[in-house]
């Protein structure tokens, strides 16, 4: 295992798993520019790996996945539209940077995942939660619009119903009902949380890594209402012409465990 340091932001690397780690436990993980501004490095960096092939995100500390936006600094960086403007720029190359990753990313939640935390976390393909786990965007209570990014990332994930639940009453949902609404896939006791984190991200490294980015490609294209092109539609069928098609299906047969290469 390698780990890199960079004040905020932690970057792991076991095999083909990275984990990057918000870090800063002391404030339950909130963000702070520097922080927004670190992580869309990582991110960036971590796009461009080909050896990689999954992407766990989560918070230091046990406490929080993140507590939202640091509010503190407001005053001194987010106390206009001007300054809200130039603040929203590494929040939003963040975002995108999660959302256009070509690798499967995960989001494992254990305890607070407010406001930017859960705008976070609805940016990864999967998001796993422990029991303990608390979610909500109350910035109703600080005078404060979520910016379009989130939204489109909300309404996309639950529904224009369950994203206004979330904003209009401020209110924090248990995991269980984060559960119910769809806001989280899978809810595991603290204890076994963990492990089953990684075990959900061996699973998925243990696939054929260009059918994950081909997997994440489609299911976005498929939320375009537009029709498909002929070159689209027939773009499933070209992972039948990769090596890794051939090895899976000579691993079957001959009942092993696949060898895939990205090729």
């Amino acid at each position: 295992m390698t780990d890199k340091q960079n004040e905020s932001v932690l970057l792991k690397r076991e095999g083909a798993i990275a984990t990057v780690i918000l870090n800063r436990p002391e404030k339950l993980n909130a963000f702070n520019l520097a922080m927004w501004q670190r992580l869309g490095d990582v991110m960036i960096e971590l796009s461009v790996d080909d050896a990689l092939r999954c992407i766990v995100i989560r918070g230091a500390g046990g406490r929080a996945f993140a507590a939202g936006a640091d509010i503190a600094e407001f005053e001194r960086v987010r106390f206009s539209s001007k300054q809200a403007v130039e603040y929203s720029k590494p929040m939003d190359r963040a975002a995108e940077a999660i959302r256009d990753c070509p690798h499967p990313t995960l989001a494992f939640i254990e305890g607070a995942c407010m406001g930017g935390g859960l705008e976070l976390a609805a940016q990864c393909d999967l998001r796993i939660a422990n029991k303990s786990a608390k979610f909500g965007i109350p910035i109703n209570k600080i005078g404060n619009v979520l910016p379009y990014p989130a939204m489109l990332a909300l309404v996309g994930l639950v529904g224009r119903s369950v994203t206004l639940e979330l904003l209009l009453e401020g209110r924090i949902f248990t995991a269980d009902e984060a559960y119910a609404k769809g806001l989280i896939g899978r809810i595991v006791e603290d204890t076994d949380a963990e492990a089953e984190v990684y075990a959900s991200a061996r699973r998925i490294a243990e696939g054929a890594p260009l059918v994950a980015r081909w997997h994440k490609q489609n299911a976005t294209r498929a939320q375009d209402p537009s029709p498909l092109s002929a070159t689209e539609y027939a773009q499933p069928f070209l992972c039948c012409d990769t090596e890794d098609y051939k090895e899976g299906i000579r691993a079957f047969l001959s009942k092993r465990k696949p060898i895939f290469t990205g090729k």
